[in-house]
């Protein structure tokens, strides 16, 4: 693929995923992969673009705020960890057996956004929760997530609408966050295992921060309900291609 179609590529994915929270971890693996870099590269090059991406669109909803500081706080640091070993433990696994699992993480979320979710809570703050339930999805999410090079947020974002009832705008604010955080955590996993070429991966980042800028700003333009259509219908398309990149289907 050409290098500056992919550069692109990666400025539209990011815009249209930071109005989503979810940074765009999952469909900058998803146009690496199809460009032919492997999928251990591609894992660790997307984490990088999706650090530049999310720290800027962080800034952009702190300033607006719509960034719940305590879930960020509380769910962030069940994230750092488990990322880091997603990524560190991604050598164990073979290209082929990454993309499925990206697949099919990514299309649960897709199911999970089209769900009716229950009455928003008004406002800001840590709202009641189920540890048993949060605790659990949330290591799980960092561990998927740091080991594929996704951002976390295709199954944070749904987890802060669905279960703990948080604003969708505020949702996205705060899952962007948390995506920074994730993408961090995993990145240094993946570069710990040596995939990682910089002169490629720093041109495409500048792409995904101007994305990530424009994205956060478009985001206030958007009703609730658009933006979790937006966030299933790309997830599910996501999936289809990787699965169908995995399996070799043309």
């Amino acid at each position: 693929m050409n290098f500056f179609l992919l550069s692109l590529i990666i400025l539209v994915i990011a815009l249209l995923m930071t109005m989503t929270g979810r940074g765009g971890g999952n469909f900058y693996v998803l146009a690496l992969a199809f460009s032919g870099i492997s999928m251990h590269e591609a894992a660790t090059t997307g984490q990088f673009i999706l650090i530049i991406s999310s720290l800027a669109a962080t800034i952009s909803f702190g300033k607006r705020k719509v960034t719940d500081w305590k879930l960020v706080l509380f769910i962030g640091s069940l994230c750092l960890l488990s990322a880091f070993f997603g990524g560190m433990f991604s050598g164990m696994f073979q290209d082929k057996w990454l993309k499925i699992i990206f697949a099919v993480f990514i299309f649960l979320a897709s199911l999970l956004m089209l769900r009716p979710g229950s009455k928003e809570k008004d406002s800001l703050g840590a709202p009641k929760m189920n540890y048993f339930l949060v605790v659990p999805v949330v290591l799980l999410t960092g561990f998927v997530s740091g080991m594929v090079g996704i951002s976390g947020g295709s199954f944070l974002v749904p987890l802060l609408i669905l279960v703990l009832r948080v604003p969708v705008h505020v949702a996205v604010g705060t899952s962007t966050t948390l995506v920074l955080i994730t993408a961090s955590s995993g990145f240094l996993g993946h570069l710990s295992s040596g995939h990682f070429d910089f002169r490629m991966a720093l041109p495409l980042a500048v792409a995904g921060l101007v994305g990530g800028i424009l994205g956060a700003r478009m985001t206030f333009n958007f009703k609730a309900n658009r933006i979790k259509l937006l966030f299933a219908v790309t997830s599910f398309i996501a999936a289809i291609l990787m699965m169908m990149n995995a399996l070799q289907i043309k």
